[in-house]
């Protein structure tokens, strides 16, 4: 039996991955946005999909380099996703409030969000979730890791909020389906 690892913290993983520079990813987003801007009118629902076809991809890579086991249930799962995640991936790291009765709700609260650095929405663009690549990007890892999910944006700085919050529901727990039957 292989001996087991323990998982690396946030900081080590950070230091792990490979990175592009913070300002040109930056920049590139914003590019992409201005340019979604004026080519179509459902600019979240694509920010939405992009940040999803991310997220199926990065999952694969945070598993391979963070030595995390299985979670037990999705409250682990977001603890993982604030703490590693969001650090391996972002340099940053959420806090996890806000969780309704059943624990198949709560909040991703993130006090500083790259994403965000040399923006500031014009007037016509008030209304729009510049950040909505972050929300497909958790809901495309969870739903590769069974768990379908919702996320929301509830606050956001460059609103005028206090900090960025995402509202993340778990919609169901998927049944792992195995492509092939063991044979007894």
């Amino acid at each position: 039996m292989p001996p087991l690892t323990t998982p690396k913290s946030g900081d080590a993983l950070f230091a792990s991955v490979d990175r592009v520079n913070a300002e040109l990813f930056t920049l590139t987003y914003g590019a992409i946005v201005r340019q979604l801007l004026t080519d179509l009118e459902e600019v979240e629902e694509q920010l939405d999909q992009m940040g999803y076809n991310i997220g199926t991809r990065l999952v694969d890579e945070f598993l391979a380099k963070s030595n995390v086991s299985r979670c037990v249930d999705f409250k682990e799962t977001a603890d993982v996703i604030a703490k590693l995640g969001f650090k391996m991936f972002l340099g940053v790291t959420a806090t996890v409030t806000n969780w309704d009765a059943e624990g198949t709700s709560c909040s991703f609260v993130l006090e500083d969000n790259p994403l965000v650095d040399f923006v500031e929405l014009p007037d016509t663009c008030q209304g729009l979730q510049y950040c909505n690549v972050l929300s497909g990007v958790i809901r495309g890892a969870l739903e590769m890791v069974s768990m379908k999910t919702e996320v929301t944006w509830v606050r956001d700085m460059l609103r005028g909020d206090d900090a960025y919050e995402m509202r993340v529901k778990l919609i169901k727990q998927v049944p792992e389906e195995y492509p092939y039957k063991d044979d007894d």
